[in-house]
């Protein structure tokens, strides 16, 4: 599918210097209190953060009959700022597997190619995906989606709650909550996610480190209107000592960023429209007109990652686990896949049915995307500031490199998309083990329907007749002979080429599904 083209999109919780407001949404159901109402709170597990990763993995969890607490410090709010606006191929396919996809795919804008240094277009369309293109969306359309699927599920939402202190033991972990009016409560949970981003108390609070470094200071990013529109395909320019992007999304906005080499201020420093004209100006030689600015933001970006993301019965996901460059937008999706991944897991413990090391997986899994998703970010931000004979022969290299090579242009797109990432898989397993599942065509429909359910689907021959335990049983649309037991998370379990009866039962077995 053919669009314009991206580049960045910030990440879920960025360092900001920012003019907003909000709009107030309110809840279906009653299920939402403020913190000095909460009590003494109880339940399964409770996860701090109302962003996208915290709102998508409480649903996951209420939809799978556990109960959730969800603990946000703001106030009862959907920001209306865009932050994010890029979703991936790969976070499609999971929102696809939550009945979320089509809806918000049609609110968005399609791109069919992300371009780099005006020299390098990363097609999407040969993705083998349902949807080989990414979609330009505010953040704030991705959580209204969620939230409303985890208010139908069940979730008991917390507001103005801060996490000032955690403790946990043998059974369970205890959250100290502070309330907007300065009123402590606790809520105690089984297990306790925080999802709560780059600042996270609840990171602060298990003492688990946060090493990194500043990538790039005082990037100017706004939405905002033109009055000219631009022409052609928009990308990453520079020109000189400073470069710019602009990508659209819905209503007629623009997101526009751009950095000035000699404009490294502190975030505090105040901004206006004027500078990133300024900058726009000397990179693409006009401002196209460029007007009515409903956010205005000066932050810096780190590259950030703890060390685990796992301490006990806590687990970090998104942002408060990995920060990054917002180059290629893997901000928003990473920390969404990162819930997709645990969500089915943490349930799995829950309901007794975990085989021994399933959530100690979840860093074996999640903690090298993140570090792949900075690396990769961070390489693309640091070419993109060169100003060195030899940084800028590093980027004609590297731009000639994925122009010219296909393989390592197909593992860019894979990385940036998310559906070349695959998980390590035992010695002596089948091929596909630990590799993420296209929508298949099966007999039934298409896989990711099937995934609806939550549970794994045990994809067989036709005819084959075997029980599926606990999983959805589905059959090959097509005369293929390998079977698959797919994870909830659309990635393969287990395979096997004409399997038997016995071996089938004793693949269930190992995944608690016999």
């Amino acid at each position: 599918m053919n669009g314009t083209t991206g580049y960045i999109g910030t990440t879920e919780n960025t360092h900001t210097t920012e003019n907003t407001h909000t709009t107030e949404d309110t809840h279906a159901a009653g299920s939402a209190v403020t913190a000095e109402g909460a009590g003494s709170a109880h339940c399964v597990v409770a996860v701090v953060g109302a962003g996208p990763t915290g709102l998508l993995l409480a649903g996951d969890l209420a939809a799978a009959g556990v109960p959730v607490t969800l603990v946000e410090k703001r106030p009862r709010a959907i920001s209306n700022l865009s932050r994010a606006i890029i979703v991936h191929a790969r976070t499609l396919e999971l929102l696809d597997a939550r009945g979320l996809a089509d809806e918000l795919d049609a609110m968005g804008g399609p791109f069919g190619r992300l371009r780099l240094f005006d020299s390098v277009s990363l097609d999407m369309a040969d993705l083998r995906s349902r949807f080989n293109y990414a979609l330009s969306l505010p953040q704030y359309e991705v959580e209204r989606a969620l939230e409303r699927r985890a208010v139908a599920a069940g979730v008991r939402f917390v507001y103005g709650a801060e996490v000032v202190g955690l403790t946990q033991d043998a059974h369970g972990v205890t959250l100290e909550v502070r309330g907007s009016s300065g009123e402590l409560s606790a809520v105690r949970a089984a297990y306790a996610v925080g999802a709560d981003g780059l600042r996270s108390g609840v990171r602060k609070a298990v003492g688990m480190p946060f090493p990194g470094k500043s990538v790039i200071r005082s990037l100017v990013l706004a939405d905002v209107r033109f009055t000219e529109e631009p022409e052609g395909l928009l990308a990453l320019k520079s020109s000189g000592d400073a470069f710019a992007v602009i990508v659209p999304f819905s209503g007629g906005w623009y997101r526009v960023a751009g950095w000035n080499r000699s404009r490294d201020v502190p975030d505090s420093t105040p901004i206006d429209l004027g500078e990133l004209k300024d900058i726009v100006r000397q990179v693409f030689g006009r401002d196209f007109g460029m007007h009515g600015a409903r956010w205005v933001s000066r932050f810096h970006s780190d590259e950030r990652q703890v060390p685990d993301y796992r301490v006990g019965r806590v687990f970090l996901a998104g942002d408060a686990a990995h920060v990054h460059s917002p180059a290629g937008g893997q901000g928003m999706n990473t920390g969404l896949q990162d819930a997709a991944n645990l969500s089915w897991k943490l349930a799995a413990a829950i309901n007794g049915r975990a085989p021994q090391g399933l959530l100690d997986s979840y860093q074996t899994e999640r903690h090298p995307v993140g570090r792949a998703a900075m690396r990769s970010s961070g390489r693309v931000i640091r070419l993109a500031m060169a100003k060195r004979l030899w940084t800028l022969a590093a980027r004609a290299a590297f731009a000639a490199a994925v122009k010219h090579v296909r393989p390592m242009r197909a593992k860019l797109v894979g990385q940036v998309t998310g559906v070349g990432l695959a998980y390590p898989a035992p010695r002596g397993a089948h091929r596909l083990v630990g590799r993420r599942v296209p929508d298949l065509a099966l007999k039934e429909g298409r896989l990711y329907e099937a995934l609806r359910a939550g549970e794994f689907v045990l994809v067989s021959p036709e005819g084959a007749g075997h029980a599926a335990g606990r999983a959805v049983p589905a059959q090959w649309r097509s005369a293929r002979r390998t079977t698959l037991l797919v994870r909830p998370d659309g990635y393969v379990a287990w395979a096997a080429e004409d399997a038997d009866a016995g071996a089938v039962t004793a693949a269930l077995k190992g995944q608690g599904l016999a």
